[in-house]
């Protein structure tokens, strides 16, 4: 990746491309590498390392266009990064794990470890479009650099990354852009107060309809199946937030910091949503609007 981040109109390029997922550009890694077990997001099981039986030789989905109807709504708010098209035409060098056993179990142990360092090059890029972040934009500079130089380490060396360790040195640098954007949005705010944290709260099943929820720090929050239907999440810190079934109609999440769109795809929301704008509104999110709809004019 030798894009310009000092560009913002690149970092915003960054994110539509090199950290978006290409499934063209992939071996069907996230169908074959990684487990599932039966659930509500998953009508069966699946074992790492197993071929999911939806997964044709050409590797794409045949139940792809009903996946949500056939009871695999876990693939669909699915996010990579773009680390399937990483592993399979970078590390590998567009050598399939048809093609060899031995490379097939290196693929499936190196994707997940490719999933995690995206996932920091996803949050990294995000914190350095933030004009508040602009004190510590070279510390973030750095750090992006040094995770990108990761990713492109050869499969045995990415297979003995101290993955939790790199992590660790990101997250200090993420929770400092974290406060600086929650003292920006105080410093423009009439209403002072003092932030809100729950982070790792079990918020499921919360009625938290209308509430004023700006700038909360929601870090690893259980927030599924919360009912957040016209709420203030402007400028909240949603990194690791557990979104599932979360009703997020009419909510406002305009300004909110490292939300995924696989955090909002798997959630619901209408129209009324207002999301940030690396994000956009989810198909299945119109289908669950007019089901709502019709239960509301019986």
């Amino acid at each position: 990746m030798s894009e310009n981040y000092d560009d913002p109109n690149a970092r915003r390029d960054i994110h539509r491309t090199s950290l978006r997922p290409d499934c063209e550009s992939c071996f069907g890694l996230c169908c074959v590498a990684l487990p599932f077990a039966a659930s509500a997001d998953f009508a069966i099981e699946k074992d790492a390392g197993k071929s999911c039986p939806n997964l044709r030789s050409d590797f794409r989905c045949s139940i792809h266009k009903n996946l949500r109807q056939q009871g695999f709504k876990g693939c669909t708010a699915f996010d990579c990064f773009g680390a399937g098209q990483k592993v399979s035409q970078v590390t590998f060098g567009g050598t399939d794990w048809h093609e060899d056993a031995a490379t097939a179990r290196k693929m499936y142990h190196v994707f997940p470890i490719m999933l995690q360092l995206h996932e920091m090059l996803w949050y990294l890029t995000e914190a350095l479009m933030l004009k508040t972040s602009l004190p510590i934009q070279g510390e973030l500079r750095l750090a992006l650099d040094e995770t990108e130089r990761l990713s492109q380490l050869d499969p045995e060396a990415l297979m003995e990354l101290d993955v939790p360790s790199h992590r660790a040195n990101v997250n200090v640098l993420l929770l400092r852009t974290s406060e600086r954007a929650w003292a920006e949005s105080q410093h423009k705010s009439d209403k002072k107060r003092k932030r809100i944290n729950r982070q790792g709260a079990d918020l499921m099943g919360a009625n938290l309809r209308g509430a004023d929820l700006g700038g909360t720090n929601l870090r690893g929050a259980y927030l599924i199946a919360a009912d957040l239907r016209d709420a203030d999440l402007r400028a909240a810190d949603f990194i690791g937030a557990d979104l599932r079934d979360a009703d997020l109609r009419g909510a406002d999440l305009t300004e909110s910091i490292f939300l995924t769109q696989a955090q909002i795809s798997s959630a619901k929301g209408d129209a009324h949503t207002k999301l940030p704008h690396l994000l956009s509104h989810p198909t299945h999110w119109s289908v669950f609007g007019k089901k709502i709809n019709k239960r509301t004019e019986k």
